[in-house]
């Protein structure tokens, strides 16, 4: 299932294809089961309108659930580029020795961290994923050690700067995780589907292009709102364009 929400394109695809088949269901249902009488569509039409109505909410809201994760996962990068940049600089704090191995150890980190919002190979982001615990905990042991030793307000700012940097990439790797649940696309397809499926029962007579628009329609937006969820199969994606300004800024240091 995750393959699935994972690749916009395939629910675009599966989305297009099971509402156009929902439209001649509907057209089916209206031309061999029961007819829609004509002193009937008026009252029809306000239950098609309001179904459509509710699937245009429903769509709109979780659209604003995909944005509002997209807007986090930036703010998280943000976040983790600032607060790697001033455990770089807090690194002055440290005796030289100590403060040589944290930068270098930062530096190495930082690229790490650019690698994490660039690769999309499963197998590199869990050698990735493995590379950052191993430095997170060298760099932890650097200023902890160092705090053991020298307990002093000033050491403990330095400590202070490494547990920001620490958290910081737990938190952009929890709101990696934060999609948008599997049920609420559930309950979305659903109403489209059924929307789908009036469209086809009231339509006068069955036409393929009257059956198009709407499916297209609900599948281009399915497909935006799950382009903008995944983090990384999506065109839509996270530049860590904070991250890659530190790191030449470091560079260039």
């Amino acid at each position: 299932m995750n393959s699935v929400m994972n690749s916009p394109l395939l629910i675009f695809a599966i989305s297009f294809v099971t509402f156009w088949l929902s439209s001649f269901v509907g057209a089916f249902f209206r031309k061999n089961l029961r007819p829609l009488e004509e002193d009937e569509r008026e009252d029809f039409g306000v239950l098609q309108a309001a179904t459509l109505t509710l699937l245009g909410l429903l769509v709109g809201f979780t659209f604003a659930m995909a944005v509002s994760r997209y807007e986090q996962r930036k703010n998280y990068e943000e976040a983790e580029a600032n607060a790697i940049g001033t455990e770089y600089v807090r690194a002055d704090l440290l005796p030289a020795a100590d403060a040589a191995r944290v930068r270098d150890l930062l530096r190495n980190y930082l690229d790490q961290r650019l690698l994490f919002y660039t690769t999309r190979d499963v197998q590199k982001l869990r050698q990735i994923d493995a590379d950052t615990a191993q430095l997170q905990n060298d760099l932890w042991s650097a200023v902890a050690t160092r705090a053991a030793a020298q307990p002093t307000p000033v050491v403990a700012l330095a400590a202070s700067g490494m547990n920001d940097v620490l958290n910081s990439q737990g938190y952009t790797q929890a709101a990696f995780w934060n999609r948008i649940p599997f049920a609420a696309w559930l309950l979305v397809g659903a109403i489209a589907i059924c929307c789908n499926v009036l469209i086809g029962y009231g339509a006068h007579r069955t036409t393929t292009l009257l059956f198009v628009v709407l499916p297209l329609a609900v599948s281009v937006s399915f497909f935006l709102i799950a382009d903008i969820d995944s983090p990384r199969a999506g065109l839509i994606r996270v530049q860590p364009q904070n991250l890659t300004s530190l790191s030449r800024s470091l560079q260039a240091h």
